[in-house]
């Protein structure tokens, strides 16, 4: 095996310093034409491939972004994910992934492992209710918040209209003549649910719908999930006609029933292959994608320019994409 080349070696060999071959390998303007081509004719006699998980920026950070979320199974996580990691390569930076569940605690723990890796920035989705842990890294590395603001921390954010884009689906809804519409949620622990909770609400309220407390189910809170949920609300009396579903894990889980369900559906929240189901569903894309690609630049934006004035707090738009799902007027409904 050929022995491994280093930056030393390369600085040795072109009779420069370790810097100087740093500054040529990151193109600094600032470095001579004459040490540039030494340097290069240095690497190329030497063979010198520069190992991208050991390259530091100036500071002695890693060229690496870390990406916390719950879950990287889940659609809308997955794809901020994966745009993070697109952008962040463009960069010619690495990305580390980890995911948390529904722990707060083992957020903490994951997030501080992390971080004590002296990362270029964080980008987290946060379960936490209190994120002042990271109080001791906001000053030196750049943090941004994604799918919730931050609390007792000042950190960049990339959010939702979390009640506003209920309050449009309920609205929806509600301009096809249904009024027993029901709310599925996962736990209204966290802020997300909650304040899609308050917009369905809202949506009601405005439209002088009376709230049925039991048309508002939250699956983490049935032995049965999605599955038993669907079953008790549709054994009620006055069944619903329709139901916001506040995040597309609680719509896939529902998708196997979607055709005999005999409800009309809307998810918070698109996923693969929801225009293939039968009914398609309807969706509020939340733009995961650019959610993760606006993430990433501000990581390196702060990182590039930690003097600059940003926006701390951005509302990503949501989409409403109306497919087969919601479509038909409720029962008894006339136009």
């Amino acid at each position: 095996m050929s022995p491994v080349v280093s930056m030393r070696d390369v600085a040795r060999e072109a009779g420069v310093s370790v810097k100087t071959v740093s500054r040529v390998h990151n193109d600094d303007p600032h470095v001579s034409a004459e040490t540039r081509e030494r340097v290069e004719e240095a690497i190329s006699r030497l063979g010198y491939l520069p190992n991208t998980l050991a390259t530091t920026f100036r500071d002695g950070r890693s060229a690496v972004v870390g990406v916390v979320v719950p879950s990287i199974e889940d659609p809308y996580f997955a794809a901020i994910v994966h745009q993070v990691d697109r952008t962040a390569a463009l960069h010619g930076m690495l990305t580390i992934v980890a995911g948390t569940g529904a722990d707060p605690v083992e957020e903490r723990e994951r997030v501080e492992t992390l971080l004590s890796r002296r990362l270029s920035g964080l980008v987290l989705a946060p379960v936490s209710e209190d994120q002042s842990y990271l109080t001791p890294w906001a000053g030196s590395t750049p943090l941004v918040l994604v799918d919730r603001q931050p609390t007792r921390l000042t950190a960049d954010s990339f959010t939702t209209d979390d009640a506003g884009g209920a309050a449009v689906l309920t609205e929806h809804l509600l301009s096809h003549g249904h009024r027993r519409i029901a709310f599925l949620g996962d736990t209204p622990r966290l802020s997300t649910t909650a304040d899609r909770l308050a917009g369905y609400l809202r949506a009601l309220a405005d439209a002088g719908v009376d709230a049925r407390p039991d048309l508002v189910a939250m699956a983490d809170d049935d032995p049965g999930g999605v599955d038993g949920v669907l079953d008790a609300l549709t054994a009620l009396d006055a069944p619903p006609t329709a139901l916001v579903s506040s995040n597309a894990r609680c719509t896939q889980a529902l998708a196997p029933r979607l055709r005999t369900l005999g409800l009309a559906v809307v998810s918070f929240g698109d996923f693969p292959l929801s225009d293939a189901l039968v009914p398609s569903v309807t969706v509020l894309d939340q733009q995961p994608r650019l959610v993760g690609e606006l993430a990433a630049a501000r990581v390196i934006d702060r990182h590039a320019h930690p003097g600059r004035r940003f926006r701390r707090r951005t509302t990503v738009p949501a989409v409403l994409v109306e497919r087969d799902s919601c479509r038909g007027e409720a029962p008894g409904t006339s136009r």
